[in-house]
């Protein structure tokens, strides 16, 4: 009981830090996002190593990494489907679209409650499946109005709750699996990084020493909320995960229309209106079951 709770907490956090990530963006406007990912991945590693010896845990063998294959494999996919999903947020918050960020993560807990149920075997609820149905309605009018579908936002929800997904596979500790995640993209990231200095064509290497670090800070900006969401799924449910999900893109959302002035049109507000009326169903069933949960830790008279 008290490990979920911390697990809740942990994820809770982990969603507020993403949620106001777009004011750290607001420096690099019409970023170069293949630097920006290459730098993160490249960075990300030396930042966890540091992360773990303040934390004190113990870096892992080389050997102990290698006698778990499956939980390797799965690392390297983990750290491409978190990359995918990382370019399309960052791309969208340094070109102004940070309500399409925004949308990408209120779908995002539905696709996660949909993977649930058919790779965890978790029992959707009634108002699970309303939700659904309700941001299905909510996309397909964007689509209708529109006459396209919102793909930018429809990558960033799919690819991080398959990455949630993926994480459930991995049996190294949260610290361990989110380095090797990078650490196996890294070298790939180096050669680009190279080849894009001797050929005059890097943003980051040639423009001083504050954009380049604003770019390197990218791989501390974003390792941070991921460090706790990689510790938020060890200790609770997709699902749980999934629903609280939405912090995050509320955030975005408030920065979007208030801070940076994005256009907020009728189809925006029938959309997201149709996806926020099936969270409140979610979140009004979910709270009995919270209020019995914290009822249950109190201590006895």
């Amino acid at each position: 009981m008290q490990s979920r709770r911390a697990g809740n907490m942990l994820a809770a956090f982990s969603f507020i830090l993403w949620g106001i990530l777009p004011l750290y963006y607001q420096y690099l406007p019409q970023a170069n996002t293949n630097e920006l990912l290459a730098l993160r991945l490249i960075f990300s590693v030396p930042v966890m190593l540091i992360v773990m010896v303040l934390l004190r845990q113990p870096i892992p063998a080389i050997k102990d990494i290698l006698a778990d294959k499956k939980s390797l494999a799965m690392c390297g996919f983990a750290g491409v489907i978190m990359s995918v999903s990382w370019y399309a947020f960052t791309w969208a918050i340094t070109h102004g679209e940070v309500l399409a960020a925004s949308l990408g993560y209120f779908i995002n807990p539905l696709f996660a409650i949909a993977l649930a149920m058919f790779f965890l075997k978790e029992t959707l609820s009634k108002a699970q499946i309303i939700a659904v149905i309700l941001a299905i309605l909510g996309i397909g009018y964007q689509v209708w109005q529109y006459g396209q579908l919102p793909w930018l936002s429809l990558v960033m929800g799919s690819f991080f709750a398959v990455y949630g997904l993926t994480k459930k596979y991995i049996k190294y500790d949260a610290l361990t699996s989110v380095t090797i995640e990078a650490a196996i993209l890294t070298p790939f990231a180096l050669i680009y990084m190279i080849w894009l200095y001797f050929s005059g064509d890097s943003v980051a290497l040639t423009s001083g020493t504050t954009t380049f670090l604003l770019y390197a800070g990218a791989a501390p900006v974003t390792v941070a909320p991921l460090i706790f969401f990689a510790l938020a799924l060890n200790r609770t449910s997709l699902t749980m995960v999934g629903l609280m999900q939405y912090i995050e893109p509320s955030l975005q959302f408030l920065l979007a229309i208030f801070l940076f002035g994005e256009v907020f049109d009728q189809t925006k507000a029938i959309s997201f209106g149709l996806i926020w009326l099936g969270l409140i169903f979610c979140t009004v069933e979910a709270l009995p079951a919270m209020f019995r949960h914290k009822k249950a830790i109190l201590p006895s008279h």
